[in-house]
């Protein structure tokens, strides 16, 4: 028995199959939309069929204008069919109407992939370094229409669809095509564009409709607490920093002035009204104040997409997006653009290591551990209640690459500092026995994520160069900061987390009991120059319960600001780029809070002002200053002059670098201050005082040297010369050599 579709004379059998087809389109049940749906020539004839909800009547266009004809109903759940004349295959236009009224359509499935061979042989291999302009929502004009192309990575999925507003959440509408070599699901759809909100409705291999998830490529995103995805606008941004990028490349990051200024923007500041500012806000405010503190860059916490406020971003799930805190991604740009026209670099804290389960985002992102391990062994990390990472799956790890590629690319990012390194590389990490699965050889390094680092470091230095990549991480892992190429991590720099405990410990004891720990602030000098290394007083020191820097001073309060800023200018003539946290410039008193701004009313103190001229002042000798910068990863940069004055808990040293006059550090770490203290020098002759912590100007007793020190030929001694210099209390002096 045949049966007839119009002229078009088909099998029982096939009738059948192809009333499936339709009851699958209807209830959202069809894996290979495209087979089915649009313009299919059958049996000589070309056959359209369209699935659009809530119509009445449906009649179809070609792209010229010219009517195609009316399609009839198949299922009263919206399914339409019907035989046409047209010279080949081409984009369909529907125009629907219902009692209601009457809307027009254009087929999503009438258009080809938009995707090729090269992305599935790419992406295949794990080797695409360009998926960001791949996956993703992209706004675009296809076979002559305008609209958006999404595409995501779901392989194990039975029907992954794009939903929003302009659908009703109905994941039946826009069914996407599945390119089974790679595991993308695609679809192009006509007319939207900029500003169109988004999700995927994922069936899960059993069958099962997931949460909706937010696009893992999406650029950008709602404000919280909304999750959706967003269309970004595919105008190029008109960078303006071609100069500063150009010199750039041309810098030696460990023999230039690394001074970072750490900023959470959701606390740096706050408006009146005690909302965010915006990135333009912080682009006219936080650059130039960066700025006039002499800063050489600004790092920022994760400015990634996050769901919680007090996360801090260290739980995104939208790893391509900046915040929508503060605004679109044409507005992080312009702050980025502002900064380098300022003279300054950007860092961002980028976080590899884990990610949260909200409903929302990787968490089994198809309906199967995707981008986490399935073993929580491996694929949960018990300190923060997140996912981790599957870095030994190439899908994952390209996702994680072009991450950060991606930043240091469209937002001429200058670095990334790396989250949690020492989680990454230990499969026990905060973990008890039996609780981790040992490597292939038994051992507990995370062979997977090391292979991951070096890959990542690499094609950063290899494709940005005078970028850098900075890892926080707090053991004794060799070769951080060394090149993968030499069996190292790749890093450029990693975080002295051991300096910081060790002086902050010595720092926070009554200066009485200082001399019994001495080494607290020589052992770093140990290791100084093992890694390249930068100081961090970051933001971990100053939350959780920990008090700000200023509280954990010993003594009164004009003790306190003194050891303060003696401590600060310790740091600025140590070895090692700087670090410092908003706020603790001009000694914040509070613990920081990050749901409202930094005390600025400080600066009205006097104390407060000169904690603020200091940092600026430091930051100026550590520029102007070659001794001070030029070898900092070096030990011929470095020379102890008095190491084991335990007694009086003075430190002196020298700071030198090839043919510039060398820099004497000297530190009190008493109230107690020292007349005719004597220093050997290595030349005879004037030193002038660049810095005394001690000075009036910065609110201290205004004791000191008269601004310089002459220090004389000596016989007989290890040093060719000393001077006797006056030592002020609580104070770090910096005494720069004048040759006659």
């Amino acid at each position: 028995m045949r049966r007839c579709r119009g002229s078009v004379r088909v099998s029982k059998e096939d009738w059948q199959a192809d009333a499936r087809e339709v009851e699958a389109i209807v209830n959202g049940r069809n894996p290979n939309p495209f087979a089915f749906l649009g313009l299919h020539e059958i049996g000589g004839q070309w056959v359209l069929r369209a699935f659009i909800p809530h119509a009445e009547t449906v009649s179809a266009y070609a792209l010229d204008g010219v009517a195609l004809g009316p399609l009839i109903p198949r299922h009263g759940g919206g399914f339409f069919e019907g035989k046409i004349s047209i010279s080949g295959r081409q984009p369909i236009r529907y125009h629907a109407k219902n009692a209601g009224g009457e809307w027009d359509v254009y087929d999503p499935y009438s258009f080809g992939p938009v995707l090729g061979p090269m992305d599935d042989y790419y992406i295949g291999e794990g080797n695409h370094l360009r998926l960001f302009d791949k996956l993703g929502s992209h706004e675009m004009e296809f076979e002559g229409i305008h609209g958006t192309h999404f595409a995501v990575w779901a392989p194990n999925a039975q029907r992954v669809s794009v939903v929003g507003p302009f659908n009703e959440w109905d994941g039946r509408r826009n069914p996407m095509r599945n390119r089974l070599e790679t595991g993308i699901w695609e679809v192009f759809i006509p007319v939207l564009g900029t500003g169109t909100l988004y999700k995927y409705e994922i069936v899960g291999p059993d069958g099962v409709v997931q949460p909706l998830k937010a696009d893992p490529f999406a650029r950008q995103s709602e404000l919280r607490p909304r999750t959706a995805s967003v269309v970004p606008d595919p105008t190029e941004f008109a960078w303006t920093d071609a100069k500063y990028i150009e010199e750039r490349a041309m810098r030696d990051w460990r023999r230039v002035p690394m001074s970072i200024y750490e900023v959470h923007l959701g606390s740096w500041r706050r408006r009146p009204d005690g909302g965010f500012l915006s990135y333009d806000q912080l682009a006219e405010q936080l650059v130039p104040y960066a700025a006039d503190m002499g800063y050489t860059h600004i790092e920022l916490l994760p400015i990634t997409e996050h769901p919680f406020d007090p996360s801090w971003g260290y739980q995104p799930t939208g790893m391509y997006a900046p915040t929508s805190r503060h605004g679109d991604p044409a507005a992080f740009a312009r702050f980025v653009n502002a900064a380098h026209e300022a003279g300054l670099g950007v860092i961002l804290d980028w976080v590899p290591a884990h990610f949260p389960t909200d409903a929302h985002g990787l968490a089994r992102f198809d309906g199967t551990a995707l981008y986490e391990h399935a073993d929580p062994r491996q694929g949960y990390h018990p300190d923060w209640n997140t996912a981790i990472y599957n870095f030994g799956r190439r899908e994952v790890v390209s996702f994680l690459v072009n991450n950060a590629l991606y930043w240091l690319e469209k937002f001429h990012i200058d670095g990334l500092r790396v989250d949690a390194v020492a989680s990454m590389l230990y499969l026990d990490y905060s973990r008890q026995q039996g609780q981790w699965v040992p490597n292939k050889f038994g051992g507990n390094q995370n062979l997977e994520a090391v292979e991951f680092l070096r890959r990542v470091n690499s094609e950063a230095y290899r494709l940005h160069p005078g970028t850098f990549m900075i890892a926080e991480e707090s053991t004794s892992w060799p070769g951080v900061s060394h090149p993968a190429y030499t069996g190292g991590l790749g890093f450029g720099f990693k975080w002295n987390m051991g300096f910081m405990n060790d002086t902050l410990r010595f720092m926070s004891r009554e200066a009485v009991h200082r001399k019994y720990h001495h080494n607290d602030m020589t052992f770093g000098t140990v290791y100084a120059f093992s890694e390249n290394f930068v100081l961090p007083l970051s933001h971990d020191e100053v939350v959780h319960g920990k008090g700000s820097l200023l509280e954990k001073m010993p003594g009164d309060d004009w003790q306190k600001f003194a050891n303060l800023r003696a401590y600060y200018a310790f740091m600025w003539g140590h070895p090692g780029k700087k670090l410092l946290f908003m706020g603790q410039e001009f000694a914040q008193r509070d613990e920081w809070a990050d749901g409202k701004s930094l005390d600025w009313y400080l600066l009205d103190a006097g104390m407060h002002e000169g904690m603020r001229r200091l940092i600026a002042d430091l930051n100026l000798a550590y520029r102007e200053l070659p001794a001070l910068h030029e070898r900092d990863c070096e030990p011929e940069g470095f020379e102890w002059v008095i190491g084991n004055d335990h007694a009086n808990s003075v430190f002196a040293w020298l700071r030198k670098a090839p043919g510039s006059d060398p820099v004497l550090v000297v530190s009190n770490f008493t109230p107690v201050p020292r007349s005719g203290y004597k220093i050997p020098m290595p030349l005879a002759g004037k030193w002038v005082e660049r810095i005394n912590t001690d000075a009036g100007w910065y609110s201290g007793s205004n004791t000191g040297n008269q601004g310089a020190v002459e220090a004389y030929a000596v016989e007989g001694k290890h040093w060719p010369a000393e001077a006797e210099i006056y030592l002020p209390p609580l104070s770090t002096l910096f005494l720069k050599y004048e040759p006659a």
